[in-house]
């Protein structure tokens, strides 16, 4: 099943303190906070949440079809991303703004403060989803990830219109989405996927309880940092899935894009959600250890013993179709 993922294309500027971000903050001074953070270290890497799931399903030879606006120096880019198997054809270039550019510092505690500028990001309402949707490529599933607000929205009725079954991702745009928008955004999406605080920020938003939600959805993916992944569906009871162990994480940023790259990878070859979420957390682990959203390579080989140690002997043959027969 070939996937679309749509969402943003950006450039990562990630930079490292030394030191602790709480410590910094004076309980009595958090109404005139003024802080300024020596870095010791700056990388500048490609990035976006829908590039960076669009990577790893390149990864894994399903040639995803990127949707999302940029500028015109996406040109370097946009060669890095057919190079590692992604069909750049659905991304809109702005002939005004600059691809978007997310700035992030990480402490010792693997704590973020970050920013985001959206650039020509705020274009990607002017992509037309149904006209790039059709044909005999058409793609099986739909990934709506973080992008500007109302592109997100007209990509799912886009979606409802032509009968595409598409996963939810708000992710980060909770924040600027009210509680109507997420209800349209989440309703009827075969996949939702939230972190713990997103799933919490998004009952909030909508008014649900978290029964009204997967009442709404078919099944509820929620990222679980070191604990793993919670699988959950209306009339089931919920599954865990432990995440890797023993990982010491490089940077933190992209692990969860890794995570839904793999998961969806496993998807789209009718793998059971409980192995297809293994293989994600798997890809994550890799992604983890490494600086930059796509610094990580897709190795089946690599990816399948990481599997078979962390969940057992024979964890890996329901995912023989992505990484190969194991003996």
């Amino acid at each position: 099943m070939r996937i679309a993922v749509t969402g943003s294309i950006a450039t990562d500027h990630l930079m490292v303190f030394p030191g602790r971000f709480a410590d910094q903050l004076l309980p009595d001074q958090l109404a005139h906070v003024s802080l300024s953070f020596l870095v010791d270290r700056l990388e500048v890497r490609r990035g976006g949440v829908a590039a960076n799931i669009a990577y790893g399903l390149g990864g894994f030879g399903l040639s995803p079809l990127l949707v999302g606006a940029v500028g015109t120096d996406f040109a370097e880019y946009a060669v890095w991303l057919k190079e590692h198997g992604v069909d750049t054809g659905g991304v809109h270039v702005s002939a005004e703004r600059q691809t978007a550019r997310f700035m992030c510092i990480t402490d010792e505690d693997a704590n973020q403060i970050a920013s985001f500028y959206a650039g020509a990001m705020t274009e990607a309402s002017e992509i037309d989803l149904r006209a790039l949707l059709t044909g005999a490529e058409r793609p099986g599933l739909v990934l709506i990830s973080p992008d500007d607000p109302s592109a997100m929205l007209r990509h799912t009725a886009a979606c409802r219109a032509l009968g595409i079954p598409f996963a939810a991702d708000p992710s980060q745009q909770l924040a600027r989405l009210d509680g109507g928008q997420v209800r349209d955004l989440v309703d009827g999406a075969t996949w939702l996927f939230t972190n713990e605080y997103e799933a919490a920020l998004l009952t909030e938003h909508t008014g649900w309880s978290r029964g009204e939600v997967l009442e709404a959805v078919g099944t509820w993916i929620t990222t679980l940092g070191a604990e793993g992944v919670r699988v959950e569906r209306a009339g089931a009871s919920p599954l865990t899935v432990p995440a890797v162990p023993g990982v010491e994480p490089a940077d933190p940023t992209g692990g969860g894009d890794a995570f839904r790259a793999g998961f969806l990878a496993a998807i789209s070859h009718g793998v059971p959600s409980e192995h297809a979420a293994r293989l994600g957390c798997a890809l994550a682990s890799v992604a983890l250890r490494a600086v930059g959203s796509q610094a990580h390579e897709v190795d089946p080989v690599r990816l399948a013993g990481i599997v078979e140690r962390a969940y057992g002997p024979g964890a890996a043959e329901p995912l023989a179709a992505l990484l190969g027969e194991q003996s």
